[in-house]
């Protein structure tokens, strides 16, 4: 039953971060890089800070719990928090050429692969003697394995809606759709996202241990994931704003109520997606093969959600019957790929 209890928990989490890019055809009057900051700030910084303060038991500090962290550790995991922040400004850009059920899909599920893959690797590289390879069992590999079939097939899938469409329906369903810079920008952004799951592998011991409710233990080191990711894109937005001249954004008045409100909701959709790992963790302890899987898990449940939000956003519009079907069958790949390797182990 904790099992189950689980997966629903992160799917949850994925439901709420495949929304989290509807609320900004809400903010008005901002550019892209204005809005991404603004909301950046919320999913980053604001709400990762309340969420790790629930992994602090009474009579403690998270900074105290920071500062006692071995220092390697702690700034190994900002640093790939840093990566996972090109990552994060490249999703972005994915979904601007692929629109959101392409782009999500592809990024997501490179993302959900290497991500899986890269943590214990590089463990093992500066750690040799925690064994932390020990994690990648058959199962967890076959996982992996059928993940990248599903991306190559929802690859095709794009592909197939490239050839199908005209120029007015390309720009109908996705403005600025180019399916060769897209895809080449998706598995940029899905190797560097997969980041996250590394930041998290080296600062999993971050916590207060048995103070802390299993289920908030991996929040601390959460948050200084995002935190380096906020550093990232905090540099690029303000360059953008130079670069387009749009530091006026900030000073109209008259949206800053409305646009508050819309990137907070977006913010705290986005950082769902987090809460509900470490929460949905709590309660995969007696199984180790999920647990590996826990982060593949997550991301191919945000590129079933992403989808869905595809087809209500009318992003497949012109597209045969057959093109729908290879997306399906790539999706459903990808859902099998986190669930197989359960039965397999």
């Amino acid at each position: 039953m904790d099992i189950i209890i689980g997966l629903l928990i992160i799917a949850v989490g994925a439901f709420c971060q495949s929304s989290s890019y509807v609320p900004i055809n809400k903010v008005k009057e901002w550019s892209w890089e204005s809005y991404w900051l603004v909301q950046g700030v919320f999913a980053w910084l604001v709400l990762p800070f309340l969420g790790a303060q629930l992994a602090v038991p009474a009579g403690q500090s998270l900074w105290a719990l920071f500062a006692q962290a071995p220092s390697f550790h702690l700034w190994m995991t900002v640093l790939f928090g840093f990566l996972w922040g090109v990552g994060g400004l490249t999703f972005g850009l994915s979904m601007r050429y692929l629109g959101v059920a392409l782009g999500q899909s592809i990024a997501l599920g490179t993302c959900a692969a290497l991500g899986t893959v890269m943590g214990p690797v590089l463990l093992n590289v500066f750690f040799p003697d925690l064994g932390a390879l020990g994690a990648l069992t058959f199962a967890v590999i076959t996982g992996v394995v059928i993940t990248l079939a599903g991306i190559a097939i929802i690859g095709v899938a794009g592909a197939m809606k490239a050839q199908s469409l005209t120029e007015a329906e390309k720009k109908a369903a996705v403005k600025d759709f180019n399916f060769p810079l897209g895809i080449a920008i998706a598995l940029l952004s899905g190797f560097m996202s997969g980041c996250f799951n590394v930041g998290l592998e080296f600062g999993k011991d971050i916590n207060f241990g048995d103070l802390t409710d299993p289920m908030f233990r991996t929040l601390p080191a959460t948050l200084l994931v995002t935190a380096g990711g906020f550093v990232t894109n905090l540099a690029y937005c303000l360059y953008q704003n130079q670069r387009n001249h749009t530091w006026g954004d900030y000073a109209k008045g008259r949206v800053w109520g409305n646009n508050l409100v819309f990137c907070l909701l977006a913010g705290a959709l986005w950082y769902s997606q987090f809460f509900g790992l470490s929460l949905g963790k709590g309660f995969l302890a007696s199984s180790p093969t999920l647990l590996t899987l826990a982060f593949c898990i997550l991301m191919a449940l945000n590129v079933v959600f992403s989808n869905v939000w595809g087809i209500v956003l009318h992003e497949w519009r012109g597209c045969s019957r057959r093109t729908i079907a290879v997306l399906v069958v790539g999706i459903v790949v990808l859902i099998v790929s986190s669930f197989v390797p359960q039965f397999i182990g």
